[in-house]
């Protein structure tokens, strides 16, 4: 049967204009990650300001400074002070020569940026939204007691954030791992039992569970059909969204965070329509993002899974 015969798969003209959007979106991402390692081992950009390459080359080496604190904990070492200082910027060379751990501090710089205008603009408090509030003063005691340590862990990024940190313990598992195996290759020439003496101390006090992003997860995850409130930026705040939007998809939250950024558009508005908000909802969630741009000619008409497939077809191009 053509989709001619069947109007429930036929194309509409607003669907190739997302697909043709988030191709290009593809395209961008696909190049992100290559340029930003340029950046942040040279100076002078035109894609990506000032602001963003010294976040991410700062994140790193606070993350460097973790590792080797650590190994010289373990080592016992007089002046552990000396010995981080004059390792740190090599090893911070070797993790940013890392596309995931690159692409991971990238997308929460996306994401402190954007809470900070929403805050300027919007007045969207960058850790206690009105759907954390709720959550907090929920009478079941185990999601208050939930909310209360997302309530900290976010306001812990905030603060880090600021400083340009980020905890070891806050990285996802697989990225937690990937660091570590990176951090033991620069320390190869060292003494392989301080360092696996060091490596147990990390491990033994990481738990992604009760890192920000698992709290946020868990607490996404315990509300249930009423997750869909999450999906309001002025309701959840930036760090809830995220999470729900990639949970409701099936995403990585970084990809979910870098579909905020003002070349992310087609995907923002497939995602969102994907994770079964209504057309106006949508639009409202852009008004706060993206003021300035208007949904594309139909958007009505597009179905919440036509959106599921043609973002389905994006990740399958990523994968690719």
């Amino acid at each position: 049967m053509s989709d001619a015969a069947n109007p429930s798969n036929a194309s509409i003209p607003v669907e190739g204009v997302l697909r043709d959007e988030l191709a290009h979106g593809d395209a961008v991402l696909g190049t992100v990650a290559p340029i930003l390692g340029h950046l942040v081992t040279n100076s002078g950009n035109a894609l990506f300001s000032d602001q963003v390459v010294a976040h991410i080359r700062g994140t790193a080496e606070s993350m460097a400074t973790q590792l080797l604190g650590a190994q010289a904990t373990a080592a016992e070492i007089e002046d552990p002070l000396a010995f981080v200082s004059h390792r740190k910027p090599d090893l911070a060379a070797d993790l940013l020569a890392d596309n995931s751990f690159l692409s991971h501090c990238h997308a929460l710089t996306v994401e402190a940026q954007l809470a900070t205008r929403l805050e300027q603009r919007n007045a969207i408090d960058l850790v206690l939204s009105p759907l954390l509030q709720a959550l907090i003063s929920s009478d079941d005691p185990e999601t208050a007691s939930l909310a209360m340590a997302a309530l900290a862990a976010q306001a812990r990024f905030v603060q880090q954030q600021k400083r340009m940190e980020l905890s070891i313990n806050d990285l996802p598992g697989d990225l937690f791992h990937s660091v570590l195996l990176i951090w033991r290759n620069f320390a190869a020439t060292d003494p392989d039992q301080i360092v696996a003496q060091a490596e147990m101390q990390l491990r033994s006090v990481y738990d992604e569970s009760a890192s920000r992003v698992g709290l946020l997860s868990r607490l996404v995850s315990g509300m249930g059909n009423g997750a869909l409130a999450a999906l309001s930026l002025s309701h959840a705040g930036v760090a809830i969204f995220l999470t729900a939007l990639a949970k409701s998809l099936g995403q990585s939250r970084d990809i979910a965070t870098m579909s905020t950024n003002d070349r992310q558009l087609g995907r923002l508005a497939l995602a969102l329509r994907a994770a079964g908000l209504k057309p106006r909802q949508v639009e409202e969630q852009f008004v706060h993002i993206h003021p300035e741009v208007a949904l594309p000619e139909g958007f009505e008409m597009l179905r919440i899974d036509k959106a599921a497939e043609i973002l389905a077809e994006s990740a399958g191009r990523m994968a690719g």
